[in-house]
C-alpha cells in the first residue's frame, strides 16, 4: 500500500494542514491527510520539502540539530560533520538566535534524517564555541539561560500530542470504518451462505420426495382401458376428449389438421360430428349430449312430499292450431273478453295464459300463435299443458300448422281434444274436416276412436258449454295432483323488459306456491320476487299450482321455456345462475367459427355474398327467437341476412348508433323508438322499420334481399349478316358490305364476327348505312354497309351475328 499524506507529514515534521497546500503547489492532487501518495509523488514531495529549508536559510538546520545534542542515542551522526562546521562560527550564533522558533515545529526524529543528507547538517558540534563568542545572542536569551534546552523539550512536545492525536484519530476512525465494513461484509456473506445452504437442502428434500412419489406411482400404474361406449356433454374441448379416450391431445390436433385442415388448440371446443368421428376412429361409441339443465343439481327439487299435502289442481289447457282458425276468438268467448280484436293483423304473436274461474274451480287456458314461425312457441305450449284443444276451422280443414300442432301434442304425450270451429260459416264442411283429421290418426269417438270432437262457433257461442264440459271430464280422468306446500316450480311462457318494472317474466306455476319476496332462480336470472301480478292485472301475494302470474325482480331476462325454482337464499341462487351463464357462453363459443389461415379463402368467398344487416328489437323473448329464425332462413348463397344484434325492449339511442355504425336496418317488433332515438335516426338517416305482424317483416326483408340479387342475364340472338364485299376507305378503314340473312341489325348493337364458326371478335356496330344514308336498323333481305368499331380484319364470307343481353329480375323462391 502507498503512504498517506499524514504519514509523510509526520515523517517530515510538518502538520498535515500545511503539507496539503504544499503538495498541491507541487502539482500533486491531494485534498486531505487521508489521501494516498504514489511512489513518484512521494519521492518528489520528500525532495521538495527537504530541500526547501536549505535553500532559504541555514539557521533552520542548527535549530533542528541542537535538540538531539542532549540525547545520547545518536553520537555517530554528530561526530562526522564536526570538522566541516569549524570555518562557520558566526552561523552558529545566528542559528542559536533562530532556535526558539524552530523548536516547537521540528521533531527530533526528522533532524537526524535531515542531517544525514545535506552537508550543512553537521553544525551542532561547533555550536558551543560560536555560542561562547557571541555574547549578544546569549544576552537575548537570558530569561532562559540553561533551562532553554530543557524548556525546548516541553515546548516542542506540547504541539506533538495535538498533531498526533488528530492524525491518529483520523487514522483510527478510518481504520475503524474499514474494519466495520469488513466485519459487516463477512457477516452478510456468512448469512447468505447459510441461506443458500438451507435452500439447497429444501430443494434436495423436495426432489427426493418427488422421486419417491414417482417411484410409488410407477409401481401402482394401472393400464388405461379405453371404454367401448362414452357419453360426453357439449361443449367438449380437445383436452377433455383426449382424457376421456386416453389418447394424446396432440394426436387429435394433428389428425384434424391433416385430414380436414383445421387449426385448433388444446382448449378449443369440438362439434358433435368431429367428436363422433374421433370416437369411431378409436373404436369407441360416443353419445353426445346437449348441456344438461342445472335444475338436476338444484337441492329444492329433492322435496319429500307427504300424501296429506298432495291435492287436486286445475288443468292447464292449450289451444293449438293453424293461423286464423279461431283459437283466440274461442278463448274470448270463454273468458268473455276481446283479446282477438287487439291482435295485430288478427294474428296472435305471443303465448297468452288466462285463468277462467268456474265456481270453486278454475281452468288455465294457453293461447299459442298459429303462424309457422312460432313453432317453438307451440312446442312450449304443449310441454306445459295437460290437455291440448286442437282448433280446426270447418271451412278450411287441416293445414300445415294443424299437422305440426298434432305432432307437438303427441311428443308431449298429452290428451288431445278437437274443436271444429266456424261451423256457422256457409262453406263449413265438418265431415270433410273430420275425415282429414282421421287421416292424421285422430279418430272421433263417434267413429269408434278415442278423440273427443266438439263442434263450436266462436261467433255464435254454439258448443262452448259442451267444450268446457268435455275439458272438465278429461281433467277428472287425468286426476291431476299438486302440492301447494312445497317450493314453487314453474315454466316461463314469455319474458320482456318493462319500463319502470324492469325484467318481467310470465310464468305458469305448475307445483308448489310462490310468495312475494321468495328467492327464485329462473334461467340465467335470479333474485327476490318484488311483485306478483295475476293475468287480469291486480297484484297478488301468493300464486298456487296451475296459476299464470307475472313476476318482477329478476337479475336477467330469462328465455321462454326456462324453469323457475324457489331457492333458499340469494347466494345459492347466484351460484347456480352463474353456472348457467357459463354454460351458455361455452355453447356459444363452440358454435363460433374463427378466421384461420385454412378458412381464410372460404371466408373471402363468403365475403362476396351480399348481405342485409339487421338489428331486431322485440317486446318479448318469445317473439324474438322466431323472428330471428324466419329472417335467417331467407338468406341464400348470394344474399344473406346478418343479425347484428337482437334483444327485447324499446328502441333506444344506443340501438340507433349501432345501426348507424354497422350500416344496418333497425326492425322493431311491437316496440317503438323513444323521442331521442327517433330524432337521432332521422339525423343519421337510419332506416327504422316497425312491424306488428311477423309475415310483414319477413316479406319486406325478402324484397330487400331480392333487390340485392344480381339479375339473370339472358342472351337473345337478333340476326345474322354475311359479308359479301370489303370496301376500303382512307379515313374510315374497312367497311363490310353485308346482306342480312335473318332477323335484323341495329346501329350500336352487340355483334360477334364469326369465321368458320369460330368467334374472331366481339364488339359493337359503329356505322350502319344503306347506300349513302345512315340508318338505325336494317331488316332481313336487305343489303347494308357495316363498320365494326375498332376492328378491320374482316374478310369476304365472314358472318356477323347480332345479339342483345336481357336482365331479368330474380326472386328468392
Amino acid at each position: 500500500m502507498g503512504t498517506r499524506v499524514h504519514q509523510l507529514a509526520k515523517e517530515l515534521g510538518v502538520p498535515s494542514k500545511e503539507l496539503v497546500p504544499k503538495l498541491q503547489k507541487l502539482g500533486i492532487q491531494v485534498k486531505s491527510g487521508l489521501n494516498v501518495l504514489k511512489d513518484e509523488d512521494l519521492e518528489k514531495a520528500r525532495n521538495a520539502i527537504a530541500a526547501a529549508p536549505a535553500g532559504k536559510s541555514s539557521s533552520a538546520t542548527p535549530a533542528a540539530t541542537k535538540k538531539p545534542t542532549k540525547p545520547k542515542g545518536a553520537p555517530k551522526p554528530r561526530a562526522k560533520p564536526a570538522g566541516a562546521l569549524k570555518p562557520q562560527p558566526k552561523a552558529g550564533a545566528k542559528a542559536a538566535a533562530a532556535k526558539p522558533k524552530a523548536k516547537p515545529v521540528a521533531p527530533p526524529k526528522t533532524t537526524t534524517k535531515a542531517v544525514a543528507k545535506p552537508k550543512t547538517a553537521p553544525k551542532p558540534k561547533p555550536q558551543p564555541k560560536a555560542a561562547g563568542k557571541a555574547v549578544k545572542p546569549k544576552a537575548a536569551l537570558k530569561p532562559l539561560p540553561k533551562a532553554a534546552p530543557k524548556a525546548a523539550v516541553p515546548e516542542a512536545a506540547a504541539p506533538k500530542p495535538q498533531v498526533k492525536t488528530r492524525e491518529e484519530a483520523e487514522r483510527e476512525a478510518s481504520d475503524a470504518v474499514e474494519r466495520e465494513k469488513i466485519r459487516l461484509r463477512v457477516q452478510r456473506y456468512i448469512a447468505e451462505e447459510k441461506l443458500r445452504k438451507e435452500r439447497r437442502e429444501v430443494k434436495k428434500k423436495k426432489r427426493e420426495q418427488r422421486e419417491r412419489q414417482l417411484h410409488q406411482a410407477e409401481r401402482h400404474v394401472v393400464e388405461f382401458k379405453r371404454p367401448e361406449k362414452l357419453e360426453v356433454t357439449l361443449p367438449v374441448s380437445v383436452k377433455e376428449l383426449s382424457l376421456a379416450l386416453g389418447i394424446k391431445a396432440n394426436d387429435i390436433i394433428r389428425k384434424l389438421f391433416l385430414s380436414e385442415g383445421k387449426r385448433i388448440t388444446i382448449n378449443d371446443p369440438l362439434d358433435e360430428d368431429t367428436i363422433i368421428a374421433i370416437g369411431l376412429e378409436h373404436e369407441c361409441e360416443i353419445e353426445v349430449l346437449q348441456a344438461a339443465d342445472v335444475e338436476e343439481d338444484v337441492p329444492e327439487l329433492e322435496f319429500e312430499e307427504s300424501p296429506e299435502d298432495v291435492g287436486q289442481r286445475a288443468p292447464v289447457v292449450a289451444f293449438l292450431g293453424h293461423v286464423d282458425h279461431g283459437k283466440t276468438s274461442l278463448l274470448d268467448r270463454i273468458r268473455e273478453s276481446q283479446v282477438a280484436e287487439g291482435e295485430a293483423g288478427g294474428i296472435t304473436q305471443h303465448i297468452g295464459a288466462y285463468r277462467v274461474d268456474q265456481g270453486e274451480k278454475h281452468v288455465v287456458f294457453l293461447d299459442t300463435p298459429g303462424h309457422e314461425a312460432f313453432t317453438d312457441m307451440r312446442a312450449r305450449g304443449a310441454d306445459v299443458t295437460d290437455v291440448v284443444v286442437l282448433v280446426v276451422a270447418a271451412d278450411d280443414g287441416v293445414m300445415p300448422q294443424t299437422v305440426e300442432a298434432i305432432n307437438h301434442a303427441r311428443a308431449a304425450e298429452v290428451k288431445i281434444c278437437v274443436a271444429v270451429n266456424k261451423i256457422d260459416k256457409p262453406n263449413a264442411n265438418v265431415q270433410k274436416t273430420m275425415q282429414q283429421l282421421a287421416a292424421q290418426g285422430l279418430n272421433p269417438v263417434e267413429w269408434g276412436g278415442d278423440i273427443e270432437f266438439v263442434k263450436v262457433s266462436a261467433t255464435t257461442g254454439e258448443g262452448i258449454d259442451d267444450l268446457l264440459e268435455t275439458l272438465s271430464l278429461e281433467a277428472e280422468i287425468l286426476d291431476l295432483k299438486a302440492n301447494p306446500n312445497r317450493p314453487a316450480m314453474g315454466t316461463v311462457l314469455e319474458a320482456h323488459i318493462s319500463e319502470g318494472r324492469g325484467n318481467v317474466a310470465h310464468v305458469l306455476i305448475e307445483n308448489g306456491t310462490l310468495h312475494r319476496g321468495d328467492v327464485v332462480l329462473c334461467g340465467p336470472g335470479y333474485g327476490k320476487v318484488k311483485a306478483l301480478y295475476s293475468d287480469k292485472g291486480p297484484a297478488i301475494e301468493t300464486a298456487g299450482p296451475s296459476t299464470p302470474v307475472e313476476i318482477t325482480g329478476l337479475s336477467e331476462v330469462p328465455e321462454a321455456g326456462d324453469r323457475l325454482i324457489r331457492m333458499k337464499d340469494l347466494k345459492e341462487a347466484s351460484r347456480y345462475a352463474q353456472r348457467r351463464l357459463r354454460r351458455r357462453r361455452d355453447a356459444n363459443l363452440a358454435d363460433r367459427r374463427h378466421v384461420t389461415l385454412d378458412n381464410l379463402f372460404s371466408k373471402l368467398e363468403e365475403g362476396k355474398a351480399k348481405e342485409v344487416r339487421v338489428i331486431i328489437k322485440a317486446d318479448v323473448k318469445g317473439s324474438l327467437q322466431p323472428l330471428k329464425q324466419e329472417l335467417t332462413k331467407l338468406g341464400t348463397d348470394e344474399v344473406k341476412v346478418k343479425i347484428i344484434h337482437a334483444d327485447v325492449g324499446g328502441i333506444s339511442e344506443s340501438d340507433v348508433m349501432l345501426a348507424d355504425a354497422s350500416d344496418a336496418v333497425l326492425i322493431g317488433f311491437h316496440v317503438v323508438p323513444d323521442e331521442k332515438a327517433r330524432s337521432l335516426a332521422e339525423e343519421r338517416s337510419v332506416d327504422v322499420r316497425l312491424y306488428r305482424v311477423i309475415y310483414e317483416a319477413t316479406d319486406e326483408v325478402r324484397k330487400a334481399l331480392e333487390g340485392l340479387l344480381d339479375p339473370e342475364r339472358r342472351e337473345n340472338v337478333k340476326g345474322h349478316l354475311e359479308i359479301r364485299e370489303v370496301f376500303r376507305a382512307s379515313k374510315v378503314g374497312r367497311i363490310a358490305g353485308c346482306h342480312v340473312l335473318d332477323g335484323n341489325v341495329e346501329r350500336g348493337g352487340l355483334v360477334r364476327l364469326l369465321r368458320d364458326s369460330v368467334v374472331i371478335y366481339e364488339g359493337r356496330i359503329d356505322t350502319l348505312r344503306r347506300f349513302k344514308e345512315d340508318v338505325k336498323e336494317v331488316r332481313e333481305g336487305f343489303d347494308c354497309g357495316v363498320r365494326i368499331s375498332g376492328y378491320d380484319d374482316i374478310k369476304v364470307s365472314d358472318v356477323i351475328e347480332t345479339y342483345e343481353i336481357q336482365e331479368i329480375a330474380r326472386s328468392l323462391s
